[in-house]
Order: C-alpha cells, then structure tokens, then sequence
C-alpha cells in the first residue's frame, strides 16, 4: 500500500506567493528522487466551525494550506526524505527566518493508506 506525508499549515495571505513559489521548487525536488505524487492545496472553503479553522486557529488575513507527498511505501519515503534532506537546493529555501509560514504552526506526519480506489 502507498505511504503518504501529511501536512497542515498556517500561511499568511501576503506572503501565498512567496510559498507558492517554495513549494513548486520542493515538489520537483521530492518527485526528482521518486515521490509519487506531490499537492499543495490552499484553502477555499474553510467556514465549518468544527473543521481546519478549528484546528488550525488561523485568524484574518491567513489561510490554511494542506498538503500530502506520496509515496509507494514507507521504506521508499525514508529513502526519498533522505536524498531530499541532503539536497542543498532544499537547504537553502529552510532559512527559518525567512519563511512563509511559521513552521511552529504546522502539523505534519506519515499515514499508511487506509483505502484507496
């Protein structure tokens, strides 16, 4: 079964552009080394008070953006994270002090598919 990288983050509507932009430079490097599938998906209807603002706690001015990077197993996603980490084109899009988003606002984690059509 395929192995799937979940994340949730808060990004600032200023600054969507601008990870818009990291994002398509770190999608070509995951699919580079072997990733499946790589989506980044900004929020558009978001007015459910028990789901992502709920979580999320993002206030006026921010989105929530969700994202997934697939993979054909768990031993294939440790073997691409590990090429991806080691990659300086990614380092240096990771300056904490110049994100778009602040990473201490993420949720992220690995997931074993459950069902998959």
């Amino acid at each position: 079964m395929q192995y799937v990288d979940g994340f949730v983050m808060v990004v600032s509507r200023r600054k969507l552009k601008d990870y818009k932009r990291l994002a398509q430079k770190a999608g070509r490097i995951w699919r580079e080394y072997g990733a499946l599938e790589y989506r980044e998906c900004v929020g558009d209807d978001l007015k459910a008070r028990w789901g992502f603002p709920k979580m999320a706690k993002f206030k006026a001015g921010e989105t929530v953006v969700f994202s997934w990077i697939t993979y054909k197993s768990k031993a294939q996603r440790d073997r691409v994270n590990k090429k991806v980490m080691a990659d300086p084109r990614l380092a240096d899009m990771m300056d904490p002090n110049n994100m778009p988003f602040d990473p201490k606002r993420m949720a992220m984690g690995g997931f074993k598919t459950l069902v998959s059509y």
